[in-house]
């Protein structure tokens, strides 16, 4: 307790020393509870755009494109393949699909698993303005675009209802009760959505069944969206299997789209951990070289705790107790900043991210603030125990 007392007291007595001890860590762990902050938001955001895309994967046909030449001379690209996806194989999708879950997870349930929504695109001409008119099973899309939500009206019931996104709406100047034609059917507008921000905005939306009639195209989809709703379900295990048991089609992870993103974000984010470490052992240095100051200064207090007989640990402990005492402070101070600084550095680095506090970071800066102030410390109180009594004498 007398040491406690002696530290608060030298602290008291010695407060520019402590400050400029406490600025070196609290830059530091500021540094390093920024770069945390905002990568955990650049992480969130990628995170919230997968969400928001709905499926985990989705199924093309498989097209190529080969160009075309003669001589030297090239003539332009064709695509060679069927450019829709026969619904006949739905259900070999699904078995597919299903199987690599319930293998992956142990799943012995032989109901349905994953949500499969088909989907026809169509362009259409809608009041002299053509659209893009998309055929849907209305609950399996409803289970995917969680984010849709009704604005005018009611959501697709009847075989010839249409959805109208916000956009589209406005562009072609429907509103809900609106009769349409698309193809030999027609459709009456039953609900607008509200804004998505997505593709979305600018569609139409209707049954797939009758929009395949109704275009001649019957047994026909252009792509498959699938969503596994589990996170630890093998997206990509899915998506290598159809690709090898089902000739003509293209599987492809939303996952392996977001890798490239993602990448970046891993990369950006050690360039800014090793900048926290680069910061962090530049705030430990100041810390040494305060307390190597404070050192020298206590010459001969430290000398008189010797002579009365204070053993080694004892002044190790002192030095300790206020290097834990600028770790508190430099990490207090080190939250607080770190988390002002991400506000300011997270929109320059990621555009868009919204940053937020993060109130598990508050006990990490405490403890890396801690941690660094003791390390610094460290071989300034060993020093401290090589002062002999005699040396204390001289300092009088």
């Amino acid at each position: 307790m007398n040491i406690y007392k002696l530290v608060l007291k030298d602290i008291l007595r010695r407060k520019k020393r402590v400050l400029y001890a406490a600025l070196g860590v609290i830059i530091g762990t500021m540094t390093v509870v920024g770069i945390l902050t905002v990568a955990a938001a650049g992480q969130a955001r990628i995170i919230n755009q997968l969400e928001k895309y709905g499926p985990n994967l989705t199924v093309l046909p498989a097209v190529s494109n080969l160009n075309v030449t003669l001589g030297d001379l090239s003539l332009g690209a064709i695509s060679i393949g069927d450019n829709y996806i026969d619904e006949g194989r739905l259900p070999e999708i699904r078995v597919i699909t299903d199987g690599k879950i319930r293998e992956a997870l142990k799943i012995e349930d032989q109901g349905n698993i994953a949500t499969i929504a088909p989907k026809l695109y169509v362009n259409a001409a809608v009041n002299g303005t053509n659209v893009l008119v998309v055929g849907i099973l209305p609950q399996e899309e409803k289970l995917l675009r969680t984010w849709w939500n009704v604005e005018q009206g009611i959501y697709i019931s009847g075989t010839n209802d249409i959805l109208a996104g916000a956009s589209a709406s406005e562009l072609l100047g429907l509103k809900s009760g609106d009769d349409i034609s698309v193809g030999n059917a027609t459709f009456k507008v039953t609900g607008i959505l509200e804004t998505t921000g997505s593709n979305d905005d600018y569609q139409l939306f209707a049954s797939l069944s009758t929009l395949q009639q109704a275009t001649g195209k019957e047994g026909k989809v252009s792509s498959i969206d699938i969503r596994a709703l589990c996170n630890a379900c093998p997206v990509e295990i899915i998506a290598d299997a159809l690709n090898g048991a089902i000739p003509g089609l293209r599987a492809v992870a939303v996952k392996q789209v977001a890798a490239t993103e993602m990448g970046m974000l891993e990369r950006i984010n050690r360039l800014m951990y090793a900048l926290a470490g680069i910061t962090l052992a530049i705030g430990a240095f100041g810390v040494m070289n305060t307390m190597m100051t404070s050192v020298h200064e206590r010459i001969k207090d430290i000398g008189i705790m010797r002579a009365v007989g204070s053993s080694q640990r004892q002044i190790i402990a002192m030095f300790l107790e206020e290097a834990v005492i600028v770790g508190l402070i430099g990490g207090i101070f080190g939250y607080v900043g770190g988390s002002l600084l991400s506000y300011a550095i997270g929109p320059l680095i990621f555009e868009g991210t919204a940053v937020s506090w993060v109130l598990g970071y508050f006990p990490v800066s405490l403890a890396v603030a801690v941690v660094v102030a003791m390390l610094a410390t460290s071989y300034p109180a060993y020093r401290a125990t090589r002062i002999r009594v005699a040396d204390s004498f001289r300092a009088l």
